[in-house]
């Protein structure tokens, strides 16, 4: 920074499953290999060691490394930018837990293993949360009795910030208009969908928690609240049962036994029907939305496909613009099956609607706003 050159790319995927494998790649070097990581420490231990490894590292030692950005995924009402993280933000990562329990403990052990491993780097927290505080009351308070929303602060918070930020302005930048109606879609092993006008977020899937909206890889998305109650006060299951079926349990995992949609789309095509229907209803509940925020838009200038499923499966792209001509969306099927890592369009000639796949780069958006803090 502030050069934006990358040094060392990579991830770890697959974390506490079988087949997990690390991933690295420098200007010289290129790893794919395997990689028993049972959590998340074991993974980040795993990357440092690369990062400083005297043939294959990018870096002598830690003292190198000034500041280091972290993703946090909840900051509830207490966080709307990014902040250096002491001991008060890393307690209050902590007492959202139970409104992220997927994401804020590895985030707060990411965290915890940084300060180790770099112990003289300064820490920063960017919040998932925090591009979804421009969604007006109408849109992100609950309609539950006042005194809950005041006094326990339940609202609508949002989630995936960091990621529809980026692709958005990347979005805006290659429309060439400021005053513009975008669906953003990111879909990962977890999903959400955005509406943003003139480049904010007015309305977004994900809520209080990250579990509803869109289905996941392992999270039900919306699911009617009478559901809930049935596996308390019938099935005799408890309040952290449900929460755990619904988190861990659900989604494209309790549909087909497969978190992974890589596998998920190999089943299908070989003929199982189940997996083909947890696609189908997908697809489905993309559209739904996409027609619910069309209308609190009252239009659309561009769907915005992105992360690891938006921009690689071609099938759910698919699936998700087919039958859609009344809103002006038409995908262009060649262009739609292309591998490219880049910015493009895959919609018709003749749509009226762009369809975009933008590659995000949330670890360049955290270095960014990491480097402007100006440690």
């Amino acid at each position: 920074m502030p050069s934006e050159e990358v040094l060392a790319s990579g991830m770890v995927e697959r974390i506490g499953l079988e087949g997990s494998k690390l991933h690295y790649k420098t200007k010289n070097e290129s790893i794919s290999e395997e990689l028993l990581a049972k959590d998340h420490a074991i993974a980040l231990k795993a990357i440092t060691d690369l990062l400083m490894d005297s043939e294959k590292g990018v870096i002598k030692n830690a003292e190198e490394i000034p500041a280091i950005g972290h993703r946090v995924v909840h900051g509830g009402d207490s966080f709307s930018k990014t902040i250096v993280i002491d001991e008060k933000v890393k307690a209050k990562i902590k007492e959202y837990f139970s409104l992220a329990p997927l994401h804020n403990p590895p985030n707060l052990k990411g965290i915890e293993v940084a300060e180790k491993l770099f112990p003289n780097a300064t820490q920063v927290a960017v919040f998932d949360t925090a591009f979804h505080r421009s969604i007006p009351k109408q849109a992100s308070q609950y309609a539950i009795p006042t005194e809950l929303s005041d006094k326990h602060h339940i609202q609508l918070y949002g989630f995936h910030g960091t990621s529809h930020k980026y692709v958005t302005e990347k979005a805006i930048e290659y429309l060439q208009k400021e005053n513009s109606k975008i669906i953003s879609i990111h879909l990962g092993n977890g999903c959400s969908i955005t509406a943003v006008q003139d480049g904010k977020s007015i309305d977004h899937s994900l809520g209080f928690g990250p579990v509803n909206g869109l289905i996941m890889g392992t999270r039900s998305g919306d699911i009617d609240q009478s559901v809930i109650f049935y596996l308390v006060e019938q099935l005799g299951y408890s309040a952290q049962e449900v929460s755990d079926i619904l988190h861990n349990k659900s989604g494209m995992y309790g549909l087909t036994g497969y978190s992974d949609l890589r596998d998920i789309e190999e089943q299908a095509a070989n003929g199982n029907k189940q997996c083909q229907l947890a696609l189908d209803m997908n697809a489905y509940r993309i559209k739904k939305y996409i027609g619910a925020y069309t209308a609190a838009m009252n239009g659309v200038d561009a769907l915005v496909f992105t992360a690891g499923i938006g921009e690689n499966s071609d099938v759910i792209r698919k699936l998700v613009c087919a039958d859609m001509e009344f809103f002006g969306i038409k995908l262009n099927e060649d262009k739609n099956k292309q591998r490219l890592k880049e910015l493009r369009t895959i919609n018709a000639e003749d749509s009226k609607v762009q369809v975009l796949v933008i590659p995000t780069n949330e670890e360049l958006e955290i270095a960014q706003q990491t480097y402007n803090l100006g440690i």
